[in-house]
């Protein structure tokens, strides 16, 4: 079983436990990397490599599942450490020139761009490298599957490694200890109806543990993925209902918190858990998602 080969690394988000992973898996000559994390956890991303006595040099590849800052901010800087990086087709052009990313970025956060997210390096062309649907990476002795898995960007990739799928932000949000997940959704390429498509692919694949970035292996693969197709359809079906109204965005986002927060008291979330879930998925920004899909796909001009 792959699992045991894995270890998870808690980036630490904002002092916060539970929010941000990035997974180590070694192999013969260094160490595989599934997601950078952002610039601003690299101290603490160094802190869990010295712990598996591993230095940042000793990671030779970094797999990203897509390219918001949350996971792959400091790319650049492991690609000056020597790694190679690897990226959706359409996720590369951001990552050889991050000034597009970085300045809408900086639109939503303002001042809070350094403390959140820290520096987001170029990556250099020639250690930057493009997965392809299914073609299998061979890294030290191991094999990654790429998958281009759209429905939360068009350009996240999941990777199965054995019987282990890292599944990014597609595969939902979910904190240990709690049988409940959110999904995030965020603008501008929020799709349901691929979203769903991309669940039904992963299901089909058969593995039996999942890795989303947030937070943390799970051995219920059926359960999480059926979980979150539910997720899925009843927001959309939410959506339908909310969006005749035509509620301006303020709106959006203070009845679609409200629903989550009602959630979170059936759930009895923790205040702990429910901060990771907050870091890990802002709700403001999944209901900003949401506004978009339903004006750019569900009712276009």
């Amino acid at each position: 079983m792959a699992k045991s080969n894995i270890v998870t690394l808690d980036l630490d988000f904002q002092n916060k436990t539970q929010a941000i992973a990035s997974y180590l898996i070694r192999h013969a000559d260094g160490a595989v990397l599934i997601e950078s994390g952002p610039g601003s956890t690299i101290s603490a991303l160094e802190a869990g490599l010295a712990k598996e006595g591993l230095s940042p040099r000793d990671i030779t590849h970094v797999l990203l599942t897509h390219i918001h800052l949350d996971h792959a901010g400091a790319a650049g800087w492991f690609s000056r450490q020597g790694a190679q990086i690897f990226v959706h087709p359409n996720g590369a052009p951001h990552l050889l020139n991050p000034e597009k990313l970085i300045a809408s970025a900086t639109r939503i956060y303002g001042d809070r761009m350094q403390t959140l997210w820290g520096e987001f390096l170029s990556v250099a062309e020639d250690q930057l490298t493009v997965t392809q649907d299914a073609e299998e990476i061979l890294i030290g002795g191991l094999r990654f599957l790429p998958l281009h898995t759209p429905g939360h960007a068009e350009h996240h990739c999941c990777y199965l490694f054995e019987d282990v799928c890292f599944t990014g932000d597609v595969g939902g949000v979910r904190i240990p200890g709690y049988q409940y997940m959110r999904a995030p959704m965020v603008p501008p390429e929020l799709n349901f109806s691929k979203w769903i498509d991309t669940v039904v692919r992963l299901r089909s694949l058969k593995f039996s543990h999942i890795a989303p970035t947030h937070f943390g292996i799970f051995d219920d693969a059926d359960w999480h993925l059926d979980t979150l197709q539910s997720i899925l359809e009843e927001t959309e079906k939410w959506l339908e209902e909310v969006m005749p109204a035509n509620p301006p965005v303020d709106d959006l986002r203070a009845k679609y918190e409200a629903w989550m927060g009602e959630q979170s008291l059936a759930q009895n979330l923790s205040d702990d858990a429910i901060q990771s879930y907050a870091l890990a998925n802002p709700l403001p920004m999944g209901a900003d998602g949401m506004m978009r899909y339903w004006k750019k796909v569900r009712q276009p001009s």
